[in-house]
């Protein structure tokens, strides 16, 4: 049986995003998991290289059916997207973000084509894709535009935790005017085909409370009794496997020791809080909804540290990991059904 296929973008060329892939590739759990086809560019691979001290080979490719995928080979498809004499680590600069972008627009069309199973991605900047004139604020956005999906749903995995998101960049205050019954039962059933999706769906999933002690029937707020747990009520009703309202401070608890298959977390920081100090390094987000998997480092370019072999490859293995893990689900097709 062969082994899942990652594509992966190596990201802004001038963060850490090519030394981590570089030294991925040699760790034991990439080797034995997954195989891996590299997007991105020759002449930072091989610096790449030589800073992590790895003995890795490129083995440089025009197409992910010429790949040697045997032990101690990178393989690269090269844009050819970096002019070296200008090239600087840790700083933003419009080459680099057009190349991250066409990175990631590759690997996407490689995905999408089924030459390869998932894309894990690498760390991108924001300024960068803006200097260079990217109609795209992130990775999230990329992905919904080049995949033809409209609303891409974000779940976090760490350590078998899993956390979805009702809402995420919204002011607390706008967030509250999003706890409604309808959002969360629309929401809810989302997860649920990404569950599905993933081969993820036994169990039961929790939904997390809002207010301290889930509001104590309207003593410290009306939210859980006027929206969430009608919503609840609505999805069992309709045969969803739910619980909840859940108060925030154990539902997280709960779910890591294995009583709840994931947990639909309200707002932002409630579930980044939870994943992170969990174990932050292997924090890892999966986006969901869309035709291809993709799951990627939920952490930043690290310009300050870039090119200096220090930062961890920790989370890349288990971005590579998880994508590996989950392929084989995923792409036995586009799930239609409710429950």
């Amino acid at each position: 049986m062969r082994k899942p296929l990652i594509a992966v973008p190596i990201g802004d060329p001038a963060g850490v995003g090519p030394e981590i892939v570089v030294k991925a590739l040699v760790s034991e759990t990439v080797q034995e998991q997954a195989d891996v086809i590299v997007i991105g560019d020759r002449s930072v691979m091989e610096r790449a290289i030589a800073i992590t001290g790895t003995d890795l080979k490129l083995h440089v490719v025009e197409a992910v059916e010429q790949g040697d995928y045997g032990k101690g080979l990178l393989n690269l498809i090269d844009l050819k997207n970096i002019d070296q004499e200008s090239f600087r680590y840790g700083e933003v600069q419009a080459m680099c973000g057009k190349a991250a972008y066409e990175y990631i627009a590759k690997s996407i069309e490689i995905t999408m084509a089924g030459k390869a199973d998932a894309v894990a991605t690498t760390p991108i900047n924001k300024e960068a894709l803006h200097a260079a004139g990217v109609p795209y604020i992130g990775h999230t956005e990329i992905f919904g535009a080049l995949t033809g999906t409209p609303n891409p749903l974000t779940m976090f995995e760490t350590n078998g935790l899993r956390v979805f998101f009702l809402t995420r960049h919204l002011s607390l205050l706008q967030m509250l005017g999003q706890i409604k019954k309808d959002n969360i039962v629309s929401c809810a059933k989302e997860c649920w085909k990404a569950l599905k999706r993933l081969g993820a769906a036994e169990g039961t999933m929790a939904i997390a409370g809002l207010n301290p002690h889930c509001g104590e029937h309207g003593l410290f707020g009306w939210e859980e009794v006027n929206e969430i747990s009608p919503a609840v009520e609505q999805l069992k009703a309709e045969g969803y496997a739910v619980a909840g309202p859940i108060g925030a401070d154990s539902v997280f608890h709960q779910a890591a020791t294995g009583r709840y298959n994931s947990v639909l977390s309200l707002y932002h920081d409630q579930g980044h809080i939870a994943t992170k100090t969990l174990d932050f390094e292997r924090t890892i987000s999966i986006t969901n909804g869309m035709p291809i998997l993709r799951t990627s480092v939920d952490h930043g370019t690290a310009f300050d540290i870039a090119g200096k072999n220090i930062a961890s490859e920790v989370s890349m293995v288990e971005a590579i990991r998880l994508a590996a893990k989950y392929a084989p689900h995923f792409t036995k097709g586009i799930f239609k059904g409710g429950i």
